[in-house]
């Protein structure tokens, strides 16, 4: 039987707030907002095709879902180990009293792009990028923040091998949906790739909240003094090449009624990760699956990351999981308080303001 443990997930956040009530429309609609936003002039022209609506429905319903605070952002997602920023996932032990204090010192670091409390000794979880050419790279990165933070422990859990990283909330599923598998995929390449510096200024140009207006990548276009169709062409270019993940919709995962997320961790035998790893990705309801390092108090070989309307959605989803593989050892940890979600910015100064201060 799969070990749990015992925690009262987060159904409510102090920066999200309640679910909001949606129609079918809605839902199907968020569906296709999180696939894949399509690298064409006129986008929502093509969404409200596959959603049998009209292209101001499709902008109307949109609007309201960034108002209302459902999407969080349509945006293009930049490959970060693609564009040669050295990341991990960071566990640490802080004063479980007084962890504001230590998110606080965390989050100023731009590389830091979420940031969770959860139910376990090493309870504060955070992602951490640095720039290639970083001064003090992730090493002394960490060990700036232990020191200011005065985290009792840091345990460095580097990507080893990365089987699943897409976070799509299946809107229109139910429970049996998200515990389904689906097509398992070979695991995704994890080195840097060249780039130029066109590459550079379309990624400056075109990060964080895209418009949601008829021809969104226009003003993108214009800043760089290239036509929409050369941009949409360079931006296909750097999807195939590995740079550009996808552009889509992030969802508020809260106020689009997912309010339990729990991070399944397994101790899977070495010799049977690679076989098992794309499995316990093809989960509908995981959306990211990983490979990460052992530690002596730390069996944990494949993290696996369940979004749920509940906890025993998120739970029917690891459980499925552990009857389809026959893995047993396993821990979940939710998360209690999100102290930072956010999507990088690349090629910033504030990567080098920050070294510059704490270096």
């Amino acid at each position: 039987m799969a070990r749990t443990v015992d925690a009262t997930p987060k159904v409510r956040s102090r920066r999200e707030g309640a679910a909001v009530a949606l129609d079918d429309l809605d839902r199907k609609l968020l569906n296709l907002m999180q696939g894949s936003f399509p690298l064409e002039p006129r986008p929502y022209s093509a969404v409200a095709a596959a959603a049998e609506i009209t292209e101001e429905e499709a902008l109307t319903r949109v609007r309201r879902l960034l108002r209302e605070r459902i999407i969080r952002q349509i945006t293009p997602i930049y490959d970060t180990r693609a564009l040669g920023y050295g990341s991990m996932l960071v566990a640490a032990k802080v004063d479980p009293e007084h962890p504001w204090a230590a998110a606080q010192i965390i989050n100023s670091h731009p590389g830091v792009s979420h940031n969770y409390l959860r139910n376990h000794e090493f309870n504060m979880w955070f992602t951490l990028a640095v720039e290639r050419d970083s001064r003090l790279g992730l090493d002394g990165t960490l060990e700036v923040l232990s020191d200011l933070t005065g985290a009792e422990s840091i345990r460095q859990l580097p990507t080893l091998k990365l089987f699943k990283i897409r976070m799509d909330l299946e809107m229109e599923g139910d429970t049996n949906a998200l515990a389904s598998a689906g097509a398992e995929q070979a695991p995704a390449p994890l080195s840097a790739i060249d780039y130029d510096e066109l590459d550079v200024a379309v990624i400056r140009a075109t990060q964080g909240d895209m418009p949601a207006v008829a021809e969104p990548y226009a003003p993108a276009a214009e800043r760089l003094g290239l036509g929409v169709p050369a941009l949409l062409e360079h931006l296909a270019g750097m999807r195939e090449r590995g740079l550009l993940r996808r552009v889509a919709a992030i969802l508020y995962h809260r106020r689009a009624g997912f309010s339990a997320n729990g991070m399944g961790v397994w101790q899977v035998p070495a010799e049977r990760i690679e076989t098992l790893g794309p499995r316990m990705a093809s989960f509908r309801g995981i959306s990211h699956c990983y490979q990460r390092p052992t530690y002596e108090d730390w069996p944990y070989s494949v993290f696996t990351m369940a979004h749920g309307r509940s906890k025993e959605e998120c739970d029917a989803v690891l459980d499925a999981i552990a009857a389809d593989t026959g893995i047993g050892g396993r821990a979940t940890l939710y998360s209690s308080t999100e102290f930072k979600k956010i999507r990088l910015l690349y090629f910033t100064d504030a990567f080098r303001d920050w070294e510059a201060q704490h270096a």
